[in-house]
């Protein structure tokens, strides 16, 4: 049975799942309901895409005071009705006050596969140097829980792509980056319509 799900979003940069997710809501292809889009950074694109399109939207500099943003994050997600929280190329670690009230109710995307290539540090292009330099077979990308470690909480979901003869750096960062967003739809849809439960 579908479910609409109620999300809030959390972008750092252009927010690029954010938009995938928002248009597949547009489109009448996912249950759910875009109800906060939160950023650390004034100048982030996502920002200027959830204005843009209607999207309740908040800035929420974390780097002076980190308690205080937490609590204003969680107490912000509450209000605006948020159940699920979808990181978005947010670069922040979250407070304990947000993990505790959303415990098993934040996705995030990691570009690359849990657990081998995951942990602190482990972000964006570091993930393909490191999966090129280990000579991997495969690569591609993992939806996980967030926890108070990086890169810790249950895996949902991976989509796996073969590396191929002559790969560098920037063709897996391409490749990668190009099925996240729809990746990241097609799993809400999942969540949406009972196919994937959450702990």
């Amino acid at each position: 049975m579908k479910r609409v799900l109620k999300l809030g979003f959390l972008a750092s940069r252009n927010g690029s799942s954010f938009r995938a997710i928002f248009d597949a809501i547009e489109a009448g292809r996912l249950a759910a309901e875009a109800c906060l889009l939160v950023s650390n950074n004034r100048k982030s694109g996502a920002l200027a895409f959830a204005e843009d399109r209607g999207v309740a939207h908040l800035c929420l500099p974390t780097e002076r005071d980190p308690v205080t943003a937490d609590l204003a994050l969680r107490d912000a997600m509450v209000a605006a009705g948020v159940e699920l929280i979808v990181l978005s190329g947010y670069l922040r670690k979250l407070g304990p006050a947000t993990l505790t009230r959303y415990q098993n109710r934040v996705l995030n995307i990691h570009p690359g596969l849990l657990p081998e290539f995951g942990g602190e540090g482990m972000y964006g292009r570091r993930v393909h140097e490191a999966v090129i330099a280990a000579c991997a077979a495969v690569s591609g990308a993992t939806i996980h829980l967030v926890d108070e470690e990086y890169d810790r909480g249950a895996v949902l979901a991976q989509r796996t792509l073969a590396l191929e003869p002559g790969e560098t750096v920037d063709s897996l960062e391409a490749r990668v980056t190009a099925l996240e967003p729809l990746f990241f739809v097609e799993t809400l849809q999942a969540i949406a319509g009972g196919e994937l439960a959450l702990p």
